[in-house]
Parts: structure tokens; C-alpha cells; sequence
């Protein structure tokens, strides 16, 4: 009873709004992430690496005297690159992709040391603006801690920007081909789909937004360390996963591809709400991880077990167990 006594609700309604705001960054990564898990069927893990380099080269860019929104496009297109260098080893050398991807995130350990020359490099986050760089409030919006209404607002923005465009590519004939290099790769090369320009494509868009959302995430928090991307990918599972399960559950004939990748971005909402709350329950900080794999554990078994609970040979075996059951008792 002290235990509930001492934790405070209002103390946890004061934290979600950064914590819608980070959700919000962590989602935009997912969608990213979405892009090699579910369209291309492929694990890459260069996730982690990538999330970080975003992070390095905007935290040195801006203190450089860059504007912050020129130095998030630059990262993004650092993002770009790494992704091609995955997709490099995985198409033209012809290692597996997810080995070519822990490649990738391996080499970019000492890349993004020798972009910040150390671990970790701060700057005020008061300098950090998502579309002006200035350190007085009023000139436009920020990503910044310190102005959580406006980072939500450029979050917000930037979510729905995203998956628009992500909606308007996958709808052209390019974007067509690289989803069906994911559902039947076999199939796509009979129909004339170059399978390795594709999935090059799709590794350099993904790690692209992932860079992006390392920007804003350092932009947010005023700082970037080389081992900020560490689990990222798992993070993105996370929140596709709920995202997927929710849209399942709630469009049961299904939704269309705008809708469930805005139920991705909301599931990288969810996860980090989930965090906060532990962190508010005053559980300790080293479990997190702990406390990502159940959450992905349970959202991955659920869709599995309802399937099994739908199917009519189990419910023809339960109903023939029953019976033998009444049988036994007559």
C-alpha cells in the first residue's frame, strides 16, 4: 500500500506529452523499419547504425552553424547511403542480407566515432530548431524538449508527410515492383523486375528514414552517442507489431496501406507510453529491454493464437473431445 501511495498520477500525466512526442519519433522509425521487415521480407539490421549516424552527423552539422532542417536532410541522406552499403554487400557480393546488415552496423560503430570525435557530443538544445536555427522562442517551430507543443506538432507533421509519400510510391509502378519483390520474388523476376535495383531501393528508403528519425531524436534531446541506435530495430518491431495487431483487431475485413502504416507510426506511440509507465512504477531502468521482448512476445503470439482459435479443425477437435467426454460420464 506505500508502494501505490508514493507513485503520483499526476506526475504521470505530466510525462505524456514527451512521451507522445518521442512515440512519435520512435514511429516514424518503424516506418522506416516497415519497409525491409514487411514489404521486402527482409531483417535488416543496419537499423541501429543508421539511427545513430542520423544523430551524429546532425548534432555535428548544427554546431557547425548549419541550420538544423539542412543538417536533418543531409543526415537522411547519409541514411541513404548506408542503406545502399547493405544493400551493396547483400546484391553484388551475395552476402545474406541480415549478415551484410550486421556488417553495415558494425562498420558504422567507428564511423559515427570519428564523425563526433568522441562518444557523445551535446549542444543546447535552445539552438535546435526543426525549420530555423535561433535561439529565441516565437520564430518559427522547434524539435526541442523544451517546447513539447511544437515538437508534437513537427512530429505530427512529419508522421503524416511520411506516409503520404510512402502511400503515393508504393502506388506507382516502382513502388508496385518493390512490393512484389517482397511477397514473391520468384514471380517479380518472371515479370521482368530487376530483384537487386529493388531491394536496393527499399534498403536505401528505409535506412533514409530511420537516419531521419535519429535527427529529430537528437534534436529532441539536445545530444547524440554513438550507442544511441542500440536496439532500435527491436523498437521498430515493437511498434509495428502493435500497430498491426490494433489494425487487425479493429478493421476486421482489413484497412487499406495508409491506414495501417498510420497504425505503425501510433504503435511506436504506444511502446513508448508503455515505457514511461514502467519508468513511473519505479521499476528498474535495467529491465526495459526486459520489458520490450514480453511486450513483443505477447503482441506477436496473440494474432497466432486467435488464428488457432478461429481454425475449424481445432474447434472440430475440441468439440469431438467434448463429446467423448459427455460419453464417458453417460
Amino acid at each position: 500500500m506505500t508502494y501505490f501511495a508514493s507513485l503520483d498520477i499526476l506526475n504521470l500525466f505530466s510525462r505524456m506529452p514527451s512521451a507522445i512526442a518521442q512515440g512519435l519519433i520512435w514511429g516514424l522509425m518503424a516506418l522506416g523499419v516497415y519497409i525491409t521487415f514487411r514489404l521486402l521480407d527482409i531483417a535488416d539490421l543496419t537499423v541501429d547504425g543508421s539511427f545513430a549516424i542520423g544523430g551524429a552527423v546532425t548534432v555535428m552539422l548544427i554546431m557547425a552553424g548549419l541550420p538544423a532542417w539542412l543538417a536533418t536532410l543531409i543526415a537522411m541522406l547519409v541514411g541513404i547511403v548506408t542503406g545502399m552499403c547493405t544493400g551493396f554487400l547483400h546484391t553484388k557480393l551475395g552476402i545474406p542480407a541480415i549478415l551484410a546488415g550486421i556488417l553495415t552496423q558494425f562498420a558504422l560503430y567507428s564511423v559515427n566515432l570519428r564523425i563526433m570525435g568522441q562518444s557523445n557530443r551535446t549542444a543546447s538544445v535552445r539552438t535546435f530548431g526543426m525549420f530555423f536555427e535561433g535561439k529565441t522562442h516565437g520564430k518559427g517551430l522547434l524539435m526541442s524538449s523544451l517546447y513539447i507543443n511544437e515538437a508534437l506538432a513537427v512530429g505530427f507533421v512529419l508522421v503524416l508527410l511520411v506516409i503520404a509519400l510512402f502511400y503515393w510510391y508504393f502506388g506507382t509502378e516502382r513502388g508496385s515492383a518493390l512490393r512484389a519483390v517482397g511477397s514473391n520474388a520468384a514471380m517479380a523476376r518472371a515479370q521482368g523486375i530487376n530483384i537487386n535495383t529493388m531491394k536496393m531501393i527499399g534498403l536505401a528508403l528505409s535506412n533514409g528514414i530511420v537516419a531521419l528519425a535519429g535527427a529529430l531524436m537528437t534534436q529532441f534531446q539536445g545530444t547524440a552517442d554513438v550507442n544511441m541506435g542500440r536496439g532500435a530495430v527491436v523498437i521498430g518491431l515493437a511498434a509495428i507489431i502493435i500497430g498491426e495487431v490494433l489494425c487487425d483487431a479493429i478493421f476486421k475485413k482489413g484497412c487499406n496501406f495508409a491506414i495501417r502504416l498510420g497504425f505503425i507510426a501510433l504503435g511506436g506511440v504506444i511502446y513508448y507510453i508503455a515505457m514511461t509507465v514502467i519508468l513511473w512504477l519505479r521499476l528498474d531502468p535495467n529491465d526495459l529491454k526486459l520489458f520490450t521482448a514480453i511486450i513483443v512476445t505477447i503482441f506477436l503470439a496473440v494474432p497466432n493464437l486467435q488464428a488457432r482459435s478461429r481454425n475449424s479443425f481445432k474447434r472440430a477437435e475440441k468439440g469431438a473431445k467434448k463429446k467423448a467426454k459427455e460419453a464417458q460420464h453417460a
